[in-house]
């Protein structure tokens, strides 16, 4: 298999996550440079309509786009280490935090920075800094609710780390580069807690 990716862009940062948490080797990194717009091109844009990364290319030629997606298959081909869900009441709430924290923290981070960060201009026209500026203080009202979650438990969906930690951490670290967003400094002192523990995985450290 073959996933094509972007250095520090945080969806398929996502994606590298989990196969570094499942243990996954074997497939084949190709890097795709969006300040060239090679995400445009005819040959990306006939994989993926959409133009957007990752996009996983599997091993009979088919082509798999979009981050959950991607990490739904590789948990079915790898079902161990579990990260999504052990039966079906389990993977229901942990999918119901992991769309809680890509809606609500993920989306509104890389709302904030397109439409206000002048080195996003090029990927993003026209930028709106009003609605970036109000995405972000939204990003920052989901903060304060987990900052609350996780006072009462240890990970996003519970007492284990999941699919969910994984969408959260890349959410606040692309907040931490470009929104210079930092939980603690804002009050927020369990999810500082929380991002700290969970920079300290090994899975942390693929970009």
């Amino acid at each position: 298999m073959k996933l094509y990716t972007s250095h520090r862009t945080p969806n398929p940062r996502r994606v590298l996550m989990f196969i570094a948490e499942k243990g996954i080797t074997g497939i084949e990194l190709v890097q795709v440079d969006l300040f060239k717009g090679e995400h445009r091109s005819e040959g990306f844009t006939g994989m993926n309509p959409m133009a957007q990364i990752p996009v996983l290319e599997l091993d009979d030629g088919r082509e798999l786009a979009e981050t959950r997606a991607i990490c739904t298959y590789l948990e079915g081909l790898y079902p161990q280490h579990n990260l999504m869900g052990e039966g079906f009441e389990e993977r229901a709430f942990i999918e119901m935090a992991d769309r809680r924290a890509e809606l609500q923290l993920f989306l509104k981070a890389a709302n904030c920075i397109r439409h206000t960060h002048p080195g996003l201009a090029p990927l993003e026209q026209p930028q709106f800094a009003d609605f970036g500026a109000s995405q972000g203080q939204k990003m920052r009202d989901t903060a304060r609710w987990l900052d609350g979650v996780l006072a009462r438990q240890a990970f996003i969906a519970g007492d284990r780390f999941t699919i969910a930690d994984i969408t959260a951490f890349c959410a606040l670290e692309f907040a931490r580069g470009l929104m210079k967003f930092r939980a603690g400094e804002e009050g927020f002192g369990h999810l500082q807690a929380w991002r700290d523990r969970v920079a300290e995985r090994p899975s942390a450290a693929v970009v």
